[in-house]
């Protein structure tokens, strides 16, 4: 207990946050291999871990670098169409599911930071609301491209169109991307539920890394105060696109994570909706806050299907709900009592209950 408090508190929520979510793989695991755990709750492990991954990325944007991001759904769509094609278009190459698996995910996650980085370019030069309306125009402009793109490959290679299919692909030909039908998995689907708690580790360890390294440090001065950050040198431009194509890339990855649990999806399933529901998890979890995005991402994928018994009052119970946990999330006396948990029952600006009755004697 002595160790756990001389840790630094960075740390110990590093720590808290990996414990929780290993155990609560664990015991999901445990449950499956003996009860069940029930249809619901067995569909919704994948885009769980999905969601966390984004709900992780997107506070690295918001909550760490103090940006407001409205699109990034449109990174996800950019991982989970790119990873989708690449899939399907190595299942005769590579016969092994794991491997196309964590290929598919690099490469949607490399498409993913590739695009962040070209967009963060001219946009992260904005601030406030001029930020957040350019990033919601782009993730609108991916999904019309992806709607209307054709991509095929047959003994002929890569074939591509646009707007019109006209890929007219040989015999044997795969067809990749299918304008408004998206992407049919036509191999199975190679997506598993320990495919996605690795994805939500790596996550975890590569947001953790970045934040408590220098660069970190420098991404918070700049979202603290930008003209005190520029004064002594830090590059403002430079680090704000460092946490973008980060999360970028995270986003791609997850997206590539969902697409390859799909049968069959579309650019459609990646609209602005979505991006507004992954910043509810953020908002909810606490901005920065990663073992809250976990949770937040967590209960709020599960609870609207967990609902669907109310039918029609089923979104406005959702509501509520989402109103509850707001005001409960800011609740001096809530949050104190799980920061005291987390930093091993110390108060927010002083030693422990215990440490001070020994400096009373």
């Amino acid at each position: 207990m002595t160790k756990l408090r001389r840790m630094k508190k960075s740390t110990r929520t590093s720590f808290f946050t990996y414990g929780l979510v290993i155990v609560a793989f664990l015991i999901i695991q445990i449950l499956r291999g003996t009860v069940g755990i029930g249809s619901l709750l067995e569909g919704q492990l994948i885009p769980i871990c999905a969601y966390i991954v984004m709900a992780v990325s997107l506070n690295l944007v918001v909550g760490i670098s103090g940006e407001l991001s409205l699109g990034h759904a449109g990174f996800m769509s950019v991982g989970a169409f790119s990873g989708c094609a690449m899939a399907n278009g190595l299942q005769n190459l590579v016969p092994s599911e794991p491997l196309r698996l964590v290929i598919a995910i690099l490469f949607g996650a490399l498409m993913a930071a590739l695009a962040g980085f070209l967009i963060g370019i001219p946009v992260l030069r904005l601030n406030g609301d001029y930020l957040a309306i350019v990033t919601l125009a782009f993730g609108e402009i991916i999904k019309t491209i992806l709607t209307n793109l054709y991509i095929g490959v047959d003994a002929n290679g890569l074939q591509a169109s646009f707007v019109n299919d006209t890929t007219d692909l040989a015999e044997g030909g795969i067809a990749l991307i299918k304008g408004p039908m998206g992407v049919s998995n036509t191999s199975a689907r190679i997506s598993t539920f320990v495919a996605g708690f690795i994805l939500v580790m790596v996550a975890l360890i590569v947001v953790f890394n970045l934040v408590n390294s220098r660069a970190g440090r420098a991404i918070m001065a700049t979202r603290d105060n930008r003209i005190a950050a520029e004064s002594v040198g830090i590059s403002v431009t430079k680090y704000k696109l460092m946490a973008f194509t980060v999360s970028a890339a995270l986003a791609g990855a997850a997206g590539t994570l969902y697409g390859c649990s799909q049968i069959t999806f579309s650019a459609n399933k990646f609209d602005f909706n979505t991006s507004i529901l992954i910043l509810v998890f953020v908002v909810l979890g606490g901005l920065g806050n990663m073992w809250g995005s976990v949770i937040a991402a967590t209960a709020l994928t599960i609870l609207p299907e967990a609902l669907r018994q109310f039918s029609d009052y089923r979104m406005l119970v959702y509501a509520i709900v989402l109103i509850l946990v707001m005001l409960a999330t800011n609740s001096p006396a809530i949050r104190s009592f799980f920061l005291r948990i987390v930093r091993g029952g110390r108060n927010e600006d002083g030693p422990s209950r215990s440490a001070k009755k020994e400096a009373a004697k």
